[in-house]
Parts: C-alpha cells; sequence; structure tokens
C-alpha cells in the first residue's frame, strides 16, 4: 500500500495555529490533504498530528487520523523522518503493509498533484530509495555576497564577476513532498545525496512559509495563479 503521511503538530512558534490558519479560504493544511487525494495514488491520507483540532479539521477534508501522536514526537526539536518513521512503524504494527511512502508538507498550499505523481513515476523509473521536489535559486549563488562590519564581501571571489549565464544553476529543497521506500524511512537512509532523484518545480509553485511576510507572499501567488478560476472576468472590466 502507498501512503501519504502529512505531519501536522499543534505546537507552532512563529506563526501559532499554522497549519490550521485560515490560507485563501480553507485551513492551510486542507492544500496538502487535497493535492494528495487528487494525486489518485494513496490507499491512505494520514495527518500525524498531536492535536485534536487539527485532527478533526484533517479527517473534514478527507484525511484519516488514526492515532495522536506521542508528545516526545511533537517538541521543536524532533525531525520530520522521526514522525514519518513513527508513522509507518504504528501502520505496520496493525498489520498494513507499507511500500511506498510520500510525506507531504502540511504548509505547501501551492503544490501541484501532477508533481506528487511524477515524484512517484521517477521513484519507480530510477529505482532510487528517494525523490523529492526541488527548485532551482532565483540568483546565482556563485555570486553571494557576505557583511561582516558593515563592510560587503564576495563569498566566492573566483565567481563574483561572472556572467550568469556562464554559472552552473543549482537547486535547493523546495519543501513540499518526499517520497521514499517505507524501509528507506525506517531505517533513517540519508536522503540528500544520490540516495534520491530530483522533481523539478517552477519556482512559482514554491514558497516556504516560516514568518508572516513569506504567508502573505504566498496568498498573493495563490491568488495569481488561481485568478482564472476564481474569478469570472467581466469583458466590460478590461476596456
Amino acid at each position: 500500500m502507498n501512503i501519504a503521511i502529512i505531519p501536522a503538530r499543534g505546537g507552532s512558534k512563529r506563526i501559532p495555529r499554522k497549519n490550521i490558519k485560515n490560507f485563501c479560504g480553507k485551513p492551510i493544511i486542507a492544500w496538502s490533504i487535497e493535492a494528495a487525494i487528487k494525486s489518485n495514488l494513496f490507499g491512505e491520507v494520514i495527518v500525524s498530528t498531536d492535536d485534536e483540532e487539527i485532527a478533526e479539521i484533517a479527517r473534514h477534508y478527507g484525511a484519516s487520523t488514526p492515532f495522536l501522536r506521542p508528545k516526545k514526537l511533537s517538541d521543536d526539536f524532533t525531525g520530520t523522518n522521526a514522525v514519518v518513521k513513527h508513522a509507518i512503524e504504528w501502520l505496520k504494527e496493525r498489520g498494513d503493509n507499507i511500500e511506498y511512502v510520500c510525506c507531504i508538507y502540511a504548509t505547501a498550499p501551492l503544490i501541484q498533484s501532477k508533481y506528487i505523481r511524477e515524484g512517484f513515476v521517477k521513484l519507480i523509473k530510477e529505482k532510487s530509495k528517494f525523490s523529492f521536489s526541488v527548485t532551482t535559486f532565483s540568483f546565482p549563488v556563485q555570486r553571494a555576497l557576505s557583511i561582516k562590519n558593515n563592510l560587503i564581501y564576495p563569498v566566492w571571489s573566483d565567481t563574483i564577476l561572472n556572467r550568469s549565464q556562464d554559472l552552473v544553476e543549482y537547486y535547493h529543497d523546495a519543501g513540499q513532498f518526499y517520497w521514499g521506500l517505507g524501509s528507506s524511512f525506517v531505517n533513517d537512509i540519508d536522503m540528500f545525496n544520490e540516495n534520491s532523484t530530483p522533481v523539478i518545480i517552477p519556482r512559482y509553485f514554491v514558497q516556504d512559509i516560516d514568518t508572516y511576510e513569506d504567508w502573505k507572499e504566498a496568498e498573493s501567488i495563490f491568488k495569481a495563479i488561481n485568478y482564472k478560476s476564481t474569478y469570472k472576468i467581466n469583458k466590460n472590466d478590461l476596456n
């Protein structure tokens, strides 16, 4: 069985109750749940949470919450893999045969089902242990600057004056989803190396949400992407 696991603890600090805060008309976690369901890849979409309110909202939007996550796995220091591993082991104890797992972040409202499907196809085709979403940096990292004592220094002096088109393009984790073999998560196999194959996401579908400024920016992007489907354009308004 393939399962999606969406980690969503109740104790977010920088944006309180972030995982269920209203984002463009729905609790933000709803967008991740609905994208997972729409992909038609999962026998079960599970929200791993320690919070009853989050669990109730998750069920309302179609996810299951077969357990409440232990408090020891719900603090500021617990990594995502430990949460996914707990869910897999809990399901195995229930008797489920878990083959492939996709961890989807609760605060990824720009996530698209087609990229979740692409991640699964790549995982199988490349016979990788993981596949996950990445995107390009918006500016060449080789021309990065640092500031010390109010003075500017190039991080890499040998490439600071190179033209952008002459520099290698680099990628970073898009923070949306992580496909893997169930055994890869359980055995704590390192993801950020040659064990993984990338799913390249356009930058306009990617927004890390850690601050209120990030949140507002993500809402603006979401509204722009969904403008045509959300609003009926009156031709007279264009004249």
